[in-house]
């Protein structure tokens, strides 16, 4: 339907679109439309392309039959989504579909025609087929008929050819399926074979060998992606193939990529494109295009993100580590079994922090179980011999081994023999530094070991001491004993001898109890390490969530499962990640989403244990917390779009067969991160289609601190009697790719399934990419009027107030110009038919469909001499293009304020920070001879911090908007010389974009905007 709702759609089974003259069969056929008008008013009419494709009628009409009608010579433009002024008026705006929305500009005065289809399928059948009419009128039928047909046909020819080696005019059946196997793996033999006797059946032919029109047709019918074909005469100048140009528009406006030019287009080309005609004369078919778009290049998953790209010279507590609980079980945490293998998987996954709990066992050999519970066990010695082995395979930075040590004296001595004979100089030993602050960098332990575990105090000189018992197996067993009524006591912890030898192989994880944050900024060392229950943590994330994000600064935080999860099952490693707790342990033996959130998590940085955290939970002097429901200082959010476009191979559920091999397939799209940014949405079901079924929705989401957020995908299978899982797959959003991307999926235990994907459509504003629509309201201008200044919060400490007040003004110049700008970049957007995700390459092609005059010669040019582009109209300019080049104007005006003025702006913000940073070491002794103390005395701190992050973060954005401005002019640059709007002179050529840009002459005018 037309408005957005759960429901359900299918594609018209009886006619698959896969070419011009499909759609322009459907449209002679006519549809069911809804013409909006202003207001909330919407008309239901039936519209139809003339016979002889000369105009558009609608009806009924209260016109005459002459004057319900739109001649295709006076179409300028076809645009999608809802893009218009009619569209942005309506009432029911945020109730119409994006996906099905469409507009039709034309005559002399640029009216708008807009529409809303059913369907997106049926939306594209009118885009598609009204952009052709507009190129090549009454021939269209004739332009297209020698172009992709004959690719497509010399192609599967001579393929056909290859097999067919005695000339017989015929193959075998199953040589023909597995060449139609070749091209889409995710075909079942059974299908191939089915369509093969449908069209036999249709020809009242027997069974026998298959002729060359018989694959090729069948061949056409499986492989055929109608939404692939969509997006390449999108792109293809209502061509039916790509050409270089054509492509190198595509992979720079809407994939990203950077640097393009022909030599890149004639590499995707060489490589996806199938034809011999294809390859030699630059083009690239719907099969070639079908080729590239499922290969690994547009995968979703950055490439950049899978090798070490992260700084990794910071002190440990700066990361996540990718952590596991209790490695040895590979079930539930009370009687399951425990197995040397959970360590092997653990580390080959990139786990950077294992578990022992290890206890005397026979023969004089420690082993590892769980405590106190009917977990089987497993020696120490085979446990550390498998670390040895496995340690660094999937990564060089430290591992860190959780020993909880329960060993009598005898046995901790073979432990520490164990431990020196098998990792010997693995072991980090180095005393820690009482001069430094910090914990050492992973750079700097490459390839070390670190034991977190008890070491004796350093005035103890005796070669044995006693230290606090840790012992996570008596809360479990406690758990077990309670739930089955039996009567325990909750003991407190239990002092136990250890040896010096085997204290003095822990340096710098040595394991403390937390008592509270206050004890903890006042008395703990930085290689001092506590490990928190989950239920503690929550506690602590909850009602102090600001000091849990300082503590974790500098200190190291272990977080644990609840004794109340004895089936293993896993915490939501974000609930403490927002708060910066480093190692969150995860039962790696238990899937679900919860280990897909901490899988996905770690992929980032090459999968090496070790991520990042945001720079706002590193600095010393900042305020973050975990449970904002606001904007975080200083950090710009991100507005995500993504269409779920279409599925290909999904799988029936495992264990599901009351619907035998039928699928009903819906999909979520879920965030995870801060409060803030959580959120969920799911398209309608598509009935009876697990094998390439169509979606074509579109969602947005804004992400408060993308450096947090994860993105993830799960296709359910719709059944009356409970959903069921198909699939997922989960990403973090700064790994995310732009453009038209294929996701593979992943069953339930995270392995991938074979040839299953979701193809889905990213736009993430300030990228590179593009995207079409936005949700009303994000992008709203905002008024200097009504417009929000950051202020500064008040300390009540009198010569710090004084400093921070000084900020008030460049604060709001720096709002200023960076609202302006924003502001007159989405009235320049909405004026080209686009929306806020959309990026300036993609305005200026919008724009040049109709900036052509009856003689062809543009109405209006673009002068690149200077390093601001301005506009020079060519002829008299229609008042919607008039609007154009003032909006056009306006923005230029603004990005210049903000290129010419935000140095020194940025500047005074900085330094009124460092002159209030000088008040820092001695703030607690001001805000005491100012009569603060207990909450007043916190609340000061805390402003002082939150007011440091505001002028930072503050200026960051500034100097954020500035290098937006450079890309974008560099954009406008570019698009101006493709589509050969540039002023004769200014323009350097029109062949390859990159080379122009990149020529002698722009070196000197355009020097900011290289490359």
């Amino acid at each position: 339907t037309c408005i957005t709702s759960l429901g359900l759609y299918s594609m018209p089974a009886e006619r698959k679109i896969s070419s011009v003259s499909d759609c322009i069969g459907a449209m002679v056929d006519g549809s069911e439309l809804r013409k909006v008008r202003s207001s909330s008013r919407i008309y239901h009419r039936f519209f139809l392309l003339d016979a002889d494709m000369q105009s558009l009628r609608w009806e009924p009409s209260k016109k005459e039959p002459e004057k319900a009608k739109i001649d295709i010579k006076s179409i300028k433009e076809v645009r999608t989504g809802k893009n218009t002024d009619i569209f942005r008026t309506n009432g029911l705006y945020e109730q119409i579909s994006e996906d099905c929305a469409f507009s039709v500009i034309y005559g002399e005065s640029y009216d708008s025609l807009d529409l809303v289809a059913n369907s997106a399928d049926v939306a594209n059948i009118w885009v598609t087929g009204l952009r052709y009419l507009i190129s090549y009128g009454k021939h269209t039928l004739n332009m297209i008929e020698t172009s992709w047909d004959n690719l497509r046909f010399s192609w599967l020819s001579d393929l056909f050819s290859e097999v067919d080696v005695k000339g017989n005019k015929e193959i075998s059946l199953c040589s023909a399926v597995q060449l139609i196997k070749d091209f889409n793996r995710g075909l079942k033999n059974v299908k191939i074979e089915l369509k093969f006797k449908e069209l036999r059946k249709t020809h009242n032919k027997p069974g026998g060998d298959v002729t060359k029109d018989e694959f090729i047709e069948v061949f056409h019918d499986l492989c055929t992606r109608p939404e692939i074909y969509f997006l390449l005469v999108q792109f293809s100048s209502n061509k039916e193939f790509l050409d270089i140009k054509d492509l190198m528009m595509f992979l720079e406006a809407e994939q990203g990529m950077a640097q393009v030019s022909e030599d890149t287009s004639l590499e995707v080309i060489r490589n996806y494109e199938p034809s011999k005609e294809g390859q030699l004369n630059g083009w690239l078919s719907l099969d070639g295009f079908t080729n590239y778009l499922m290969s690994p290049e547009c995968h979703i998953f950055d490439p950049h993100q899978k090798v070490v790209c992260q700084d990794m010279s910071q002190p440990l507590s700066h990361y996540y580590i990718n952590s596991s609980h209790n490695t040895y079980l590979i079930e539930d945490q009370f009687k399951g079994p425990s197995d040397i293998t959970g360590y092997i998987r653990a580390l080959k996954m990139g786990c950077r922090s294992v578990e022992l709990d290890v206890w005397d066992g026979p023969d004089g050999e420690p082993v590892v179980y769980t405590g106190h519970t009917m977990t089987s066990q497993i020696s120490f010695r085979g446990i550390i011999e498998a670390v040895n082995k496995y340690a660094f395979i999937a990564s060089e930075f430290p591992l860190i081994l959780c020993l909880e040590n329960h060993c009598s004296l005898e046995q901790q001595k073979v432990m520490f023999q164990h431990l020196k004979k098998i990792l010997g100089e693995k072991i980090y030993t180095d005393p820690s530094n009482p001069e430094e602050s910090y914990l050492p960098s992973p750079s700097a332990l490459k390839g070390k070991i670190l034991l977190k575990a008890k070491k004796l105090d350093a005035d103890c000189n005796n070669s044995i001491g006693d230290v606090t018992d840790e012992d996570e197996g008596a809360e479990v067993s406690q758990r077990v004993r309670s739930e089955a009524g039996e009567s325990h006591n909750i003991t407190a912890p239990q002092k136990f001898q250890l040896s010096r030898d085997l204290s003095d192989l822990v340096t710098l994880c040595k394991s403390v109890r937390f008592k509270d944050f206050q004890t903890s900024f006042q008395s703990q060392k930085y290689w001092e390490f506590c490990s928190f229950n989950e239920v503690l943590a929550s506690r602590c994330a909850n009602d102090n969530p600001g000091d849990f994000v300082n503590y974790n600064k500098k200190f190291l935080a272990r977080v644990y499962p609840s004794p109340m999860r004895i089936d293993s099952s896993n915490m939501n490693p974000q609930d403490f990640w927002k708060c910066g707790c480093q190692i969150v342990a995860m039962n790696y033996q238990t899937p679900g989403l919860m280990m897909d959130l901490n899988h996905a998590w770690f992929r980032q940085n090459g999968n090496c244990g070790y991520v990042l955290r945001p720079a706002i939970m590193r600095e010393e002097v900042s305020y973050f917390s975990g449970n904002t429901k606001d904007s975080v200082p200083g950090v710009s959010p991100q507005l995500l779009h993504l269409k779920i476009i279409s599925g290909q191979n999904f799988p029936k559920p495992k264990g599901s067969g009351a619907k035998g091999d039928i699928v009903d397939p819906y999909v979520y799209v879920e965030i995870h991160g801060i409060p803030a940014d959580c959120a969920e949405k799911r398209t309608k079901t598509v009935r009876q289609n697990g094998d390439n079924p169509i979606f074509d929705e579109s969602f947005e989401f804004q992400i408060k601190l993308p450096e947090l957020a994860m993105v993830r995908f799960v296709v359910l299978d719709d059944d009356y009697i409970g959903d069921e899982f198909i699939g997922q797959y989960t990403i973090p959003f700064e790994c995310l790719q732009p453009g038209f991307r294929h996701v593979p999926l992943q069953c339930l235990t995270g392995e991938s399934l074979p040839h299953a994907w979701l193809f889905v459509h990213v736009a993430i504003t300030n990228r590179r990419g593009g995207g079409k629509p936005h949700k009303r309201g994000l992008s709203v201008r905002k008024a200097k009027r009504n417009r929000e200044y950051t202020t500064m919060r008040l300390l009540v400490i009198k010569a710090v107030d004084e400093v921070f007040k000084t900020a008030t003004q460049p604060l709001k110049e720096a709002t200023d110009l960076r609202e302006n700008m924003q502001n007159a970049i989405v009235s320049f957007k909405e004026l080209c038919g686009l929306s806020a995700v959309a990026n300036f390459m993609q305005c200026i092609l919008a724009l040049s469909s109709y900036l052509t005059g009856a003689d062809n010669t543009p109405l209006l040019v673009f002068n690149l001499k200077d390093q601001y582009p301005t506009i020079e109209p060519h002829s008299l300019l229609p008042e919607v293009l008039k609007k154009v080049v003032a909006a056009y104007d306006a923005m230029i005006q603004t990005s210049r304020a903000v290129m010419e003025k935000s140095d020194a702006v940025c500047e005074r913000i900085l330094q009124i920070q460092r002159t209030a940073m000088e008040f820092h070491d001695n703030l607690h002794s001001l805000a005491v001879k100012e009569g603060l103390k207990g909450r007043k005395l916190h609340k000061a701190v805390e402003s002082f911090t939150w007011n440091i992050t505001v002028l930072k973060g503050q200026a960051d954005l500034l100097r954020h908007a500035k290098n937006e401005v450079l890309e974008n002019l560099k954009q406008i640059h570019y698009a101006a010389l493709s589509s050969n709007l540039y002023k004769s002179g200014t323009g350097g050529g029109a062949g390859a974009v990159s080379r122009a840009v990149a020529s002698a002459e722009h070196r000197d005018v355009f020097p900011q905007l290289m490359l």
